[in-house]
This record gives C-alpha cells, sequence and structure tokens, in this order.
C-alpha cells in the first residue's frame, strides 16, 4: 500500500466508486474495495459464507494488513463500503466519510442499474436507514460533503491527506 494510506468510506451512493475512480485517473493508488477485497463473510468469524445480506459484505483483513505493509507507494487509498472495517481501521492515517444530503443520495440511487445494490425497494429502504443512523461509517472518520462536483470532492480528499487530516 503506501506510506500513507486512507479509507474512503460512506453509504451507498455516496460517491466511492467515482472518487476512486477519479483518484486513478490522477495517477494515484487506490483500491476498489468492494471489488478487489470484498467477500461474503460471517460478521464474527469472518468465515466465507455464500447467505447473508448487507452486514455481510466483508473486506479480507489479512490482504488489507497486506497492502498497509507494502510501503513502496506513498499513499494509497481504499475505496469502498466494508462491514469489518474496525478490524484494520486502527492502522490507517484517516477515514473519510463521503456524505450526502437524502435528496441527493435517492436522486443517485435512482440513476443506478436495476442490477446494481441500492436499486430495490428493500436496499433502498436500508440506505436510507444506514445514512439517517449513521451505524454503517466508522463515527471517528473525517466528514466530507460529496454533493458538489466530483473533482472538488477529491481535491478536498487530496488536501486533507498531505495535512494532518486528523486536525
Amino acid at each position: 500500500m503506501g506510506l500513507r494510506n486512507f479509507l474512503v468510506e460512506g453509504v451507498s451512493g455516496t460517491g466511492k466508486t467515482a472518487v476512486c475512480d477519479e483518484l486513478q485517473r490522477r495517477g494515484f493508488h487506490a483500491v476498489h474495495g468492494d471489488r478487489e477485497l470484498a467477500y461474503r463473510g460471517d460478521p464474527v468469524t469472518g468465515d466465507p459464507t455464500v447467505d447473508g445480506g448487507h452486514e455481510h459484505h466483508l473486506w479480507d483483513v489479512d490482504a488489507v494488513r497486506a497492502l498497509i505493509a507494502d510501503q513502496t507507494r506513498p499513499v494509497t487509498y481504499l475505496c469502498g463500503g466494508s462491514r469489518n472495517f474496525a478490524q484494520f481501521v486502527a492502522d490507517l492515517d484517516a477515514v473519510f466519510v463521503l456524505d450526502v444530503d437524502v435528496e441527493t443520495l435517492v436522486q443517485r440511487l435512482d440513476q443506478r442499474p436495476m442490477d446494481e445494490w441500492g436499486h430495490r425497494p428493500e436496499e433502498r429502504q436500508l440506505v436510507l436507514r444506514l445514512h439517517a443512523t449513521r451505524e454503517d461509517v466508522p463515527r471517528d472518520g473525517i466528514v466530507i460533503d460529496a454533493t458538489g462536483p466530483l473533482a472538488d470532492v477529491v481535491d478536498t480528499i487530496l488536501r486533507l491527506s498531505v495535512q494532518d487530516p486528523r486536525r
């Protein structure tokens, strides 16, 4: 991973994938965690399972720690949602939590293809509940307003990444 390592989190529809794509476009090492590290697993044991809902969307903790231990890159961004982030979040320099207002969230969910998570009514209800309760994201993350243009959101993350983001 990098000498400095960050997690970009947020509920579905806040822009994690778009931020990761933009970071990569700008030449940064950004990992699509939901594509490259995710699997279905038991939230208590981590054992793989074929069953389970949203709470079973886990990241391979050993793979995350291996990336963090790799000091060949100046900075790495892990982007996506992991229900077991508590197992590795302390090893990161900071967490950026993307946030949008409920109207923007609903609009983004409306624009998703029918086969993408968050489009179906029961998934949408869960996303809206998680948005309201914030139970699904790290509590001590740095909240980033992700309602504006993508370039501005990424600029904010990059600016905070070179500063001490916990200040």
